[in-house]
């Protein structure tokens, strides 16, 4: 399922960032913020809600609203396109079913493997004692 229009629903600020820029960077807001209001989507389940907010606890404000932001380019068009690709990114991976470990039995040749494996660096530790007069 694709989430483009999700960014219908988001709102995009933009303030002064920090970083490269030159003179540019005290004059311009280029730094994006997208927030998107989890709860208050007309567009997501109520499951999907849930998904997102447990997965994106961390992005979230306390109010339920979901906050990004990026500034690396030094335009607010760049910076605008990049924070809304790494929006629908992030909940599209927090949407998606984690896959089930299928359990798997050791093959007998991995068995035999390990242990003649054992048996050669047990004959090496052997080999590296010293010989008791006593015992010959």
């Amino acid at each position: 399922m694709k989430f483009n229009s999700l960014l219908k629903e988001c709102k995009i600020k933009f303030v002064r960032s920090s970083g490269a820029g030159g003179q540019n960077v005290n004059k311009v807001a280029s730094q994006a913020e997208l927030y998107f209001d989890v709860w208050q989507s007309k567009i997501l389940t109520a499951e999907q809600k849930k998904i997102i907010a447990e997965k994106l606890a961390n992005k979230m404000s306390s109010e339920g609203i979901l906050q990004l932001q990026n500034q690396t380019d030094r335009s607010q068009l760049g910076n605008k396109e990049k924070v809304q690709r790494k929006f629908l990114a992030v909940v599209e991976k927090a949407l998606t079913p984690k896959k089930k470990r299928l359990k798997t039995k050791v093959t007998k040749a991995a068995k035999e493997k390990r242990i003649k494996i054992k048996k050669v660096v047990g004959e090496k530790k052997q080999s590296r004692k010293k010989i008791n007069p006593k015992e010959i």
